[in-house]
């Protein structure tokens, strides 16, 4: 509801989300109950990809499951993972911005490729769609690297730039990791990686972001810090940005926080 209160609730404003709607949080029905409720309501207005967590095999393990037994029944898990096996991969905006959750693939080397996969499909333990929804970049890596996290696989900034200049792409806009500052630049800002939960689980120190893209394909970064009772009223606020063009050298930074700490 903070990321509606600033960017400004549908249909006002477009949304694009990049996955993960369930697990590991106290309202994870509630979270995609309102998102699918979005997006039959506004489909031209909401867009919601498929993240790692939106698997059976995933989400039976790290809470999704278990809410929905508790709260109502295993049937409606089931509904659940029905939906996620139709939920679209990735998201190409203006021919120049390709968004999925994870990230590029040893397999992958057209978008068109990825148009090829039909759906309903369950993640499968390796390849091309197990990649977009789990791989990481990697900068510590020249080409592809294994995972730490067991599953896909990590890629280096020469694969990167390799796949964009290929495809004619400017930038890859995925999520899948926590970073500190919400948001973190990868290979030249050529990808970004976006994470839009504060102090994820309780156990990080971290801020979420929201990015915003105008129709000239102008980026800013909207910053959401840990909320408390007196948040709410900074959130009519300016919130902190951070702006950059495409193919551009030039970043404008404004600092403004939206949250309040009660205690300072």
């Amino acid at each position: 509801l903070r990321i509606f209160e600033i960017g400004g609730f549908p249909p006002h404003s477009s949304y694009l989300f990049l996955g993960d709607y369930v697990d590991r949080g106290k309202y994870s029905l509630e979270t995609i109950c309102l998102l699918l409720a979005y997006k039959i309501k506004y489909p031209d207005k909401v867009f919601l990809l498929r993240g790692n967590h939106e698997d059976a095999k995933i989400n039976r393990v790290y809470g999704f499951y278990d809410e929905c037994k508790r709260r109502f029944n295993i049937r409606l898990w089931k509904t659940f993972c029905d939906c996620f096996n139709c939920l679209p991969l990735v998201a190409l905006i203006d021919e120049k911005i390709l968004c999925m959750h994870g990230g590029l693939s040893p397999e992958l080397e057209n978008i068109n490729q990825i148009r090829d996969i039909s759906r309903p499909a369950e993640i499968p333990d390796y390849g091309l769609l197990c990649d977009l929804l789990w791989s990481d970049p990697n900068s510590d890596v020249q080409g592809w690297g294994e995972s730490d996290r067991g599953v896909s696989v990590t890629f280096g900034a020469d694969k990167l730039v390799e796949f964009l200049e290929k495809n004619d792409l400017d930038l890859i806009c995925r999520a899948h990791q926590v970073v500190e500052d919400g948001y973190e630049f990868f290979a030249n800002r050529r990808l970004v990686t976006i994470f839009s939960a504060p102090n994820y689980c309780g156990e990080f120190d971290n801020v979420g972001a929201l990015l915003s893209i105008d129709e000239n394909l102008l980026c800013s970064f909207e910053i959401l810090k840990v909320a408390t009772p007196a948040s709410f009223d900074a959130l009519a606020k300016i919130p902190k940005k951070v702006n950059f063009f495409l193919n551009s050298d030039k970043i404008c930074c404004l600092t403004i926080d939206i949250c309040v700490n009660m205690e300072n």
